[in-house]
């Protein structure tokens, strides 16, 4: 009797036991799957403290330039909830490098390098663990040189133009230097207020001049007549052209279906100059000529092979493409030889340029960051150069220098580059943004011509009056770089 009573009870309580063993399953299961696959987004949510008091929890690694100047460093915070706070050393000089560290936002350096930097990265993880028994961000020494970025900002400064202006080793990619004004103080960011943190963003936005563009990577201009490097090189290549080949180099000439045209200016006096001669005094009917019998398809591979149209270029810090446009009429394939239509370039870009003739015609990847270091000192990851394009071959490589050290000789339209004592390789540029717009001033050269030692890129947007600064700015960056 009392078994068969107790039956039905027993029944009972195994199904609530398993009505609570299966919520308690479903329990566990939502935990794991918000642990595994929503603590991402948990993490980002702005309402969640833990992440930030985790951020600022401890030191951050330093960024260094190659000369070992920490640029950006950790401090103690004094108080709150966030025991340390990111200081910028020459703020407004570094800043196109370093970006910044604010509560929730990162840019340049402190973003790309943030595992190494924060210590979330494994290999630093391990290393510091191992060593000491406590997680520590990694340093990062940069490729940048105090005295060839010191030199790069303030010239461009001493304008008051916005422009920028990039150096580069052509021999590895490393980049020595790397401008952009007008700049920002990047320490305005690493504020824990947050009121006062949305104001200063809304006020560097709204500024003149757009303090926090960094032109030198993310601001892409018509590079003019640096572009015909490129040309150049398409009409050497195709084996029609010869530095010494008589070329057409009207006056004006009509544009094939447009009622447009392209005229030369007065220092070009020749109708049918040498290839040399239209290069050396900038013909823009010779070039357009040669861009029309080229053809488009011709000039896009040669562009490409330079780094048009390469998508994803990182250096770490990403970059905006520079373009070489496609589906173009024989009018706009004219324009785009000479580095008008929808051509633009980088900062970047333009010495990128010089740095593939310089190199022989091979264009190693640019790159920022030389090494990372614990703060023991010791090397855990170090740059090794590596190639990034076959832009021409070597011997074309070599005439395309010869051809541009013409350029800061009499005659040429780059004497401003000339350095005495130091052979010189260039050219120079104006370009039009905007129809009734002012001209851009561009120029891409590297020094010295026989062994070069640095390639550089420098763009001054609507300079009116200063744009012959463009070449004093390229040279005093290639002059803090010999010295």
């Amino acid at each position: 009797m009392a078994g068969s009573k107790g039956g039905p009870i027993n029944r009972s309580l195994g199904h609530v036991a398993m009505a609570g063993a299966a919520m308690l399953f479903l329990l566990l299961g939502h935990i794991t799957i918000v642990q595994a696959f929503g603590s991402q987004a948990l993490n980002a949510d702005r309402r969640n403290e833990r992440p930030l008091i985790a951020r600022f929890g401890h030191p951050r690694g330093d960024i260094l330039t190659y000369d070992g100047t920490a640029i950006a460093t950790s401090r103690p915070a004094g108080g709150g909830p966030y025991l340390y706070q990111r200081v910028y050393r020459h703020g407004e000089l570094y800043a196109p490098v370093t970006g910044h560290l604010a509560l929730y936002r990162s840019t340049g350096i402190e973003r790309a390098q943030n595992a190494v930097l924060s210590g979330d990265d494994a290999k630093v993880k391990v290393r510091s663990l191992v060593r000491d028994g406590t997680a520590e961000g990694a340093d990062v020494r940069l490729t940048i040189s105090d005295r060839a970025q010191w030199a790069a900002y303030q010239s461009l400064k001493a304008t008051g133009v916005p422009g920028a202006a990039v150096a580069i080793d052509p021999a590895t990619g490393a980049i020595l230097a790397l401008a952009s004004y007008p700049s920002y103080d990047p320490n305005a960011f690493t504020t824990f207020d947050r009121t006062r943190l949305v104001e200063t963003a809304r006020r560097l936005r709204r500024a003149p001049g757009q303090p926090l563009l960094n032109r030198a990577l993310h601001r892409a201009y018509p590079p003019g007549s640096t572009f015909k490097l490129v040309t150049t090189a398409a009409a050497l290549a195709s084996g029609e052209y010869e530095p010494d080949s008589l070329v057409n180099a009207p006056a004006r000439l009509p544009l094939p279906g447009s009622s447009s045209s392209v005229r030369n200016d007065r220092g070009c006096r020749d109708t049918r100059p040498t290839l040399l001669y239209a290069f050396q005094a900038s013909c823009d009917t010779a070039f357009a000529t040669i861009g029309l019998q080229l053809g488009q398809d011709i000039l896009r591979d040669q562009a490409e092979a330079f780094g048009f149209n390469a998508e994803n270029l990182a250096i770490p810090v990403a970059t905006t493409p520079s373009r070489f446009p496609s589906a173009m009429n024989r009018a706009q394939t004219a324009l785009a030889a000479i580095g008008l239509h929808a051509d633009r370039a980088t900062p970047l870009m333009i010495a990128m340029l010089s740095a593939a003739v310089a190199n022989d015609g091979v264009l190693m990847r640019p790159y920022l960051v030389e090494e990372v270091r614990l703060p023991d000192g010791s090397v855990i990851n170090r740059a090794g150069p590596t190639p990034y394009r076959r832009a021409v071959p070597a011997t074309l490589a070599k005439h395309l220098a010869a051809m541009m050290t013409t350029v800061t000789h009499a005659g040429g339209t780059g004497t401003g580059v000339a350095i005495p004592g130091v052979e010189v390789a260039a050219k120079t540029a104006t370009s039009r943004a905007v129809p009734g717009a002012e001209d851009n001033a561009l120029v891409t050269a590297f020094a010295p011509a026989d062994k070069p030692e640095v390639a550089v890129g420098v763009v001054l947007e609507r300079p009116g009056a200063r744009a012959a600064d463009v070449a004093s700015i390229a040279r005093a960056v290639i002059e803090a770089v010999l010295a």
